[in-house]
């Protein structure tokens, strides 16, 4: 989606985003959508369903974390506020609004964000039950049981509109164990994957991270996000698995997930990566002309965000770094 960066300085390109309803929780643009009722905390306004939290601030601290967990508990958080989305059309479209107005405000030319229609829309799907107990392991295990038709769907639709395919969950839970996942997987093969989240682990197989190396496959990194708090590598930033991407001049974007959970936005991962990952202004340049190569823009689009990258960075096209 391409912005109007109100910032004088372009942070970039965020490939992987996550909006996971963080304008709800903003602060500032709440216009009456939620309301504090004594004794339950706040609430929605419209559908009157009860948050953890006295005060708006008050429910950030209960979705947000700094601390690692497990991606587990990170999926528990959703749990916490997403009674009040979920279903709720004009809730829905105001967040994709508002976070594409944040985005736009840090400084970000081009997003891609991620949407899922299961957890976000909740009708005319098989819906997640919040409402129950035993919502936290539905929502685990619904990310691997909707792999298929979320697939199956996107296969249908893919001459129109439909770009890309993001499967996400618990990855302690083996592919066997879930075999309409691993079928999902097959599909994906089929549909030919040009990019791959995080991607950490592939260091663990130097045959397999070099033939990716080869095919200049494109991995969408993050700092402090999914990386390290979820626990999917070292806490130690120093450790970071993008340390060695970047010493192999790899394929890769530096991205921003789960800004509500998460409480950052990309120019939290870009001061890690600068003050703990060694990283430089004609590196960050790179990995953001990277982003723009790989976004799934039309070619012409993609080539437009191109010039608009390499004349913000004083760079010669024919001639990046």
């Amino acid at each position: 989606m391409w912005l109007n960066a109100v910032n004088s300085h372009i942070f970039g390109v965020a490939l992987q985003v996550v909006p996971d309803g963080v304008s709800v929780c903003t602060p500032l643009p709440i216009n009456g959508d939620f309301e504090v009722v004594p004794d339950k905390g706040p609430c929605s306004g419209k559908r009157g369903i009860p948050l953890p939290g006295d005060i708006v601030e008050g429910l950030w601290q209960h979705v947000s974390y700094t601390e690692p967990l497990t991606l587990t508990q990170f999926l528990e958080k959703f749990a916490l506020y997403m009674p009040a989305i979920a279903g709720d059309r004009d809730a829905v479209r105001r967040i994709a609004y508002e976070f594409v107005e944040m985005k736009a405000k840090e400084g970000v030319i081009y997003v891609e964000v991620r949407y899922s229609p299961h957890l976000l829309a909740n009708c005319k799907v098989h819906p997640v039950p919040w409402g129950q107990e035993d919502r936290y392991r539905y929502l685990k295990q619904g990310l691997y049981g909707w792999s298929l038709e979320v697939v199956e769907l996107c296969k249908k639709y893919q001459n129109n509109t439909v770009v890309a395919i993001d499967l996400a969950g618990d990855e302690l839970l083996v592919a066997e164990t879930f075999p309409e996942h691993r079928k999902a997987y097959e599909a994906i093969n089929v549909l030919k994957a040009e990019r791959i989240g995080h991607g950490y682990h592939v260091l663990e197989d130097p045959a397999l991270y070099r033939e990716l190396l080869g095919r200049k496959m494109h991995f969408e990194v993050m700092t402090n996000s999914a990386g390290v708090l979820t626990g999917a590598c070292d806490p130690d930033f120093r450790k970071h698995p993008v340390i060695q991407f970047m010493n192999d001049k790899a394929n890769y974007s530096l991205n921003s997930d789960s800004p509500l959970i998460l409480n950052c936005t990309i120019e939290t991962d870009y001061k890690i990566a600068k003050r703990f990952l060694g990283f430089t202004e004609e590196e960050f340049k790179r990995v953001n002309i990277n982003a723009a190569k790989s976004s799934f823009l039309p070619e012409k689009e993609k080539n437009e965000l191109l010039s608009k990258l390499y004349e913000a960075y004083g760079m010669v096209p024919n001639n990046p770094p």
